[in-house]
């Protein structure tokens, strides 16, 4: 963790809906003129789309042990660390962007097909903080401890059913899979989704997990994505010393408190929830900087 340069992680499987708590953010940084660095787990990723899919044919054919993108062997896991340790010591570090579709910019740019990675290329120095979003935010294991260098981890785990709903659609819609693609998918990842995804939830600061109230058990002919008036959000805090309860429940209306720890919310005020827990704690973040600076 780092007082003059921090950083903040959102975690979540693929699928699992962190888009909600990106835009939730940047309407943060833009209120508070904060300039992040953003940075997205992908770029991570130690193999290009091509190189991917033939290591997992491998896998399938048993001529190596399976893979999914969940898996510690699929991601540069020790050059994360290295980036969180050194940007927290100095504000700085060397990262890259996977290139999804022939819409990221990046695509134009660096003349380089979808599916591949950007040349590695130093961090500006004149971000205020490090901004996180992928699959391994708070990983940890006997090589890397990723998590100890997160001032603020935050943890987006729908129910399972939820999610693989939400992967259906976006992966059918936006990136032109077929179903038994995206099932096959989802099966593939089931072990390293058990080891190396759930296991973070216990290392995260605070963790929303939506939960629909329409029938969700068969996920695989769902037509469309629960909406957010149709679910209510889970919000554990790791440690509720100091949380607002009293003015989160006056402010969400139809809110409760189900546990210590824990608030419930309207799905529909996930987005305004996340406002008022998390502006706090970035100010908090931005004057410590500002002190120590």
């Amino acid at each position: 963790m780092s007082t003059k340069h921090p950083v903040i992680a959102v975690t979540g499987s693929s699928g699992a809906g962190t888009s909600m708590v990106l835009e939730s953010f940047a309407h943060i940084f833009r209120r508070e003129r904060i300039s992040p660095h953003m940075l997205e787990g992908d770029a991570f990723h130690r193999y290009d789309r091509v190189a991917m899919r033939e290591r997992i044919q491998q896998g399938d054919n048993g001529k190596q042990s399976p893979i999914s993108h969940f898996s510690p062997e699929a991601n540069l896991l020790e050059e994360l660390e290295v980036l969180f340790r050194q940007y927290g010591e100095i504000g700085n570090g060397k990262t890259r962007r996977y290139i999804h579709s022939d819409e990221d910019p990046e695509y134009h740019v660096e003349n380089q097909p979808t599916g591949s990675f950007t040349p590695w290329k130093e961090i500006p120095e004149a971000s205020d903080l490090l901004f996180y979003e992928g699959l391994h935010g708070a990983h940890c294991d006997d090589r890397v401890d990723i998590a100890k260098h997160v001032d603020l981890c935050i943890g987006v785990a729908p129910i399972i059913n939820l999610e693989w709903i939400q992967k259906l659609h976006r992966d059918q819609d936006h990136r032109g899979y077929s179903q038994d693609e995206v099932v096959d998918t989802i099966l593939r990842r089931m072990p390293d989704y058990v080891n190396y995804i759930c296991p973070q939830f216990s290392r995260t600061h605070v963790n929303f997990q939506r939960v629909p109230t329409v029938d969700t058990s068969n996920p695989f002919i769902a037509a469309d994505i629960p909406s957010p008036d149709e679910s209510m959000v889970v919000i554990r805090f790791a440690d509720p010393k100091g949380i607002d309860f009293p003015y989160l429940l006056s402010m969400l209306d139809g809110s409760w408190m189900s546990r210590p720890n824990n608030i419930v919310v309207p799905g529909g005020k996930m987005g305004l929830a996340m406002q008022l827990i998390f502006t706090p704690m970035i100010l908090r973040l931005m004057d410590q900087k500002k002190r120590a600076l």
